[in-house]
């Protein structure tokens, strides 16, 4: 028999209220700074490579350093606070996929559980459908479409030849 109930950890009613609550209360505390861009403007504004992140972090480093040797034509304050929000927003991100990393292997587990579950439960319908037991020949002819074996496709003219 194969292994089943990979993860029978489940959470609480309280514990996924409070998930989701932590979930609406962080897109309330970001809402201010979060924007919907298109596909062009993120094109656009996206073009910051690795490349580019380190030459703007070795600006930081130079104006942090040496603030003399920066130019006097950027406002510096409104610098370090973009520095500083996409250093923090990079922080959070990673954490978050993370959590969403764990959260989809936990999900892929449930997945596989009830996948499992339901070859069973489809053995044992096509079993007492066999058998004429009442109710389970529909059941049976209902859950068959999903092991529909498909046909391979007709021979095109070129291989007829």
């Amino acid at each position: 028999m194969g292994l089943t109930n990979l993860n029978s950890t489940h959470l609480s009613s309280a514990k996924i209220t409070a998930a989701q609550d932590a979930i609406v209360a962080l897109e309330i505390a970001l809402a201010e700074i979060t924007f919907n861009l298109s596909a062009d403007d993120r094109k656009r504004y996206g073009s910051i490579n690795e490349q580019n992140k380190l030459f703007v972090n070795k600006v930081h480093d130079y104006n942090s350093s040496q603030p003399n040797l920066s130019s006097p034509e950027v406002d510096w304050e409104e610098f370090n606070r973009d520095h500083s929000s996409r250093k923090n927003m990079e922080a959070m991100i990673s954490r978050l996929e993370g959590l969403i990393t764990k959260m989809n292997n936990a999900k892929t587990l449930h997945d596989y559980d009830n996948y499992q579950a339901a070859l069973v439960d489809y053995s044992f319908t096509t079993y007492k459908a066999g058998s004429s037991a009442s109710g389970f020949e529909d059941k049976h002819k209902d859950l068959k479409q999903f092991f529909l074996k498909s046909s391979p496709p007709p021979p095109s003219p070129e291989d007829k030849k």
